[in-house]
């Protein structure tokens, strides 16, 4: 083959999008004649944040990019169901134009749904464009990917510092002793917790002395590296939690230092956990009163301590409990707001915990208004997803006839994702903002496609709020867009404008710059007033997310303030330094980032302590002896999606579920062997891998699996479609404070599968 004289190679920086870590990229291209192709995805060593580590999944990028599957154009279902047809952008738009405005004057706003997931939170068009495209409908039928995961966190936050995303990550850097609860962020490097490289950080801290801990029913990849693994019974984490909390308080343990002023309800927590003893919930956690207490003095006596809890404890009957006692642990003991504990970080742009009157809000309220059939109180705006079946099928008054999908894929990620799947097949229209056909979108009538995350620029809007380290990073679109192309993916926050403008009814071919002119100058009369004109005018960008971000940057805790602090940042500086700008260490916040109404730090939201009761109530139950299922995640397959690109779908089969040799000798299973699954909600056939590493009577399946339906086009994913363990979850199950999902420790059977 005769080399293109004519070719070049050129080198970007890249924030990588597709997980938490938000690791910087090093990715290097081939121009040539043909067009331009990546050579090479390596970690960034210049880069402030993560120093050059990378994860697999920041090389399949490449995959995903040049993925056959992946729609470059809009798709349009076929008058007989048989399919999808590729669709220019105006027929797309023409169709929702012709067929949702009749829907909503037919039946009302409500009749809309809206679902968004978790890919959303690193796409800043989708996460800073989807609430236009919510107030325009104007719909109450909202649901998220949130109620799958992180609400019961978001929730305890809300509750105790004033706002959603408040929410306190663990120092690790300074702390010299690491308690980590029903969390893996050896592969997930964090969650709720942008930590890149969690496994050079832990050993750093080991080789200066520090201990880390790990309680989790599995003796996970974390724990593996870890000086001391608890395995606690799957659910019994709010009894651990209590148990800590009243060996705290009877053995005089609590020190609030310099955070007595700012605390209020100590008294009543106090209170709220002295009929909660070690000895009372060991059984139900599984963990001795002996090991609680020596662990909550280790704890209490250790200066420099953070106790961090995330995946494993919000999806769980209390996981707003959890999530609760895990801060009120930290506060009490000394380890909140200081170095080594539980701190806040204070992210450039967009963080509300750093605009207006600092240190007083108006808190946060829940329960505004209830979900039509299954009467669940919303929490941030938003109902539990695993309402939306019952949605759309219940007729009467509010019923869902509608749906619009951003970036989200239900079928395979909510409980009893079969009962959805019917339900989405008896809709009027559906949309799906999706890169693929995939187990949800495959039942839209019409697929609107996003560029390729190469294509398009980014900026962490979310995660900067959540990361171990301040910072301000943004990185350029690596390949080009075809401009000639007509049928090219449109940049997500255009897709999601046009769409608000239909709701909105205006023609669908309305000047989107003029729209988005009219949001930002509104905002602008909001924070400015009389000078909103004048700082219109000196706004970068262009158009779309940038001119936002530039507000966002230069009206930040670090901006330029429109001129008024020179060396502040704008969207130029942040711009111009390839490698971001790196703003510190983790600094004390507290009372400045409070926003509850109180102006302190609530230790005992009344929501919670009313609770305590059903806790009560449960602890009061026998334990039974039945087989307990749990969830897992691994590098490779953080989303469903990603087991789709050949670079992470390599290697031996990662759907396997996870059985303690004990019990599976009771069964009569041996290693390979296929196993049954089964419960009231139906059953599931997996391999089996045998693990010592699982406590006994604890089984474990990865989520996210089950690419076998018909109708998906994800080629790669189909050759090991896995199985959904979703299938065997009631949709019905939740912690009813914050309306998430039981994921965990679902009673089972274990048996041989038929020949």
């Amino acid at each position: 083959m005769a080399l293109d004289a004519t070719a070049t190679e050129q080198t970007h920086t890249r924030i990588c999008p597709l997980c938490e870590a938000c690791c910087g990229l090093e990715i290097r291209t081939r121009t040539t004649s043909e067009g331009t192709s990546v050579v090479s995805i390596r970690g960034s060593e210049a880069d402030p944040f993560s120093h050059g580590y990378l994860c697999p999944k920041g090389v399949a990028l490449k995959d995903l990019h040049e993925d056959p599957d992946r729609l470059r154009q809009p798709m349009r279902r076929r008058a007989d169901r048989s399919g999808f047809e590729p669709v220019s952008w105006d027929e797309a738009f023409a169709e929702v134009a012709r067929r949702l405005p009749p829907l909503r004057e037919q039946y009302g706003a409500d009749t809309v749904a809206l679902t968004i997931g978790n890919p959303a939170s690193h796409k800043i068009g989708l996460f800073s464009y989807f609430p236009h495209l919510a107030r325009a409908l104007g719909t109450r039928n909202l649901f998220s990917a949130s109620t799958l995961d992180q609400m019961p966190k978001q929730l305890a936050c809300g509750l105790m510092y004033g706002h959603w995303l408040s929410v306190p990550v663990p120092d690790l850097p300074r702390t010299d002793l690491f308690i980590c609860l029903g969390a893996n962020p050896m592969v997930s490097n964090g969650s709720l917790w942008t930590s890149p490289d969690y496994r050079g950080k832990a050993k750093a801290m080991r080789a200066r002395g520090g201990r880390i801990v790990v309680i989790d029913p599995r003796r996970t990849e974390t724990a593996q590296a870890a000086d001391e693994h608890l395995a606690i019974r799957p659910g019994g984490d709010v009894y651990l939690l209590l148990g800590l909390l009243h060996t705290v308080f009877d053995e005089g343990l609590e020190r609030l230092g310099r955070l007595a002023e700012h605390v209020e309800g100590l008294d009543a927590l106090r209170t709220a956990v002295a009929d909660f003893p070690p000895e009372r919930g060991a059984a139900h956690c599984g963990i001795p009163a002996e090991t609680q207490r020596r662990l909550a003095r280790e704890f209490a006596t250790t200066p420099r301590a953070v106790l961090y809890g995330r995946f494993g404890t919000c999806t769980q009957r209390f996981g707003s409990l959890n999530s609760w006692l895990i801060d009120a642990l930290n506060i009490v003991t000394g380890h909140f707001d200081t170095e080594g504990g539980l701190m806040f970080p204070k992210a450039a742009a967009f963080a509300a915990n750093t605009l207006g009157r600092p240190g007083q809000g108006k808190g946060v309220a829940t329960g505004r208004r209830h979900s039509r059939v299954g009467k669940a109180p919303e929490v941030m705006g938003e109902f539990p997803i695993s309402c939306l079946a019952e949605e759309i099928e219940t007729p009467g008054d509010g019923q869902v006839h509608a749906l619009i999908t951003v970036a989200c894929n239900p079928v395979l990620s909510s409980p009893n994702g079969a009962r959805l799947a019917r339900a989405l097949d008896s809709l009027d229209f559906m949309v799906s903002l999706d890169p693929y056909i995939n187990e949800t979108s495959r039942h839209a009538d019409l697929i609107l496609p996003p560029p390729s995350p190469l294509e398009d620029w980014h900026y962490d809007m979310v995660f900067a709020q959540l990361s171990w380290r301040n910072h301000a990073r943004w990185s350029g679109p690596v390949l080009p867009v075809d401009a000639d192309a007509p049928e090219a993916p449109r940049a997500e926050w255009q897709t999601l404008l046009r769409l608000a403008a239909i709701a909105s009814g205006l023609p669908a071919d309305a000047d989107l710059q003029a729209l988005d002119d009219a949001a930002l100058r509104a905002e602008l009369k909001r924070q400015a007033g009389d000078q909103a004109d004048a700082l219109f005018g000196m706004l970068e960008g262009g158009a779309g997310p940038a001119r936002w971000l530039d507000l966002g940057l230069r009206s930040g805790p670090y901006g330029d303030r429109f001129g008024a602090r020179p060396d502040g940042l704008t969207l130029q500086r942040v711009q111009a330094a390839p490698h971001g700008i790196d703003l510190g260490e983790l600094q004390a916040r507290v009372p400045e980032i409070l926003r509850t109404a109180s102006g302190r730090i609530d230790l005992a939201p009344s929501a919670l302590l009313a609770d305590l009761a059903h806790a009560d109530t449960a602890l009061r139950r026998p334990t039974g002896d039945e087989l307990l299922l749990i969830g897992r995640r691994e590098t490779r397959s953080n989303n469903s999606w990603m087991h789709n690109l050949p670079v992470l779908a390599k290697g031996r089969e990662r759907c396997t579920l996870l059985v303690h040799p004990d019990d599976a000798a009771r069964a009569g299973l041996v290693d390979g062997q296929s196993a049954r699954l089964s419960n009231a909600r139906g059953s599931v056939i997996a391999p089996v891998t045998l693990s010592p590493d699982m406590r006994p009577g604890v089984v474990s399946l990865p989520h996210g699996w089950g690419h076998d339906l018909t109708g998906s086009q994800l080629s790669v994913a189909a050759r090991h479609p896995g199985v959904n363990m979703n299938l065997l979850l009631d949709e019905e199950a939740r912690d009813p404070i914050s309306g998430t999902s039981v994921l965990s420790g679902i009673p089972v059977r274990l048996s041989a599968a038929e020949a």
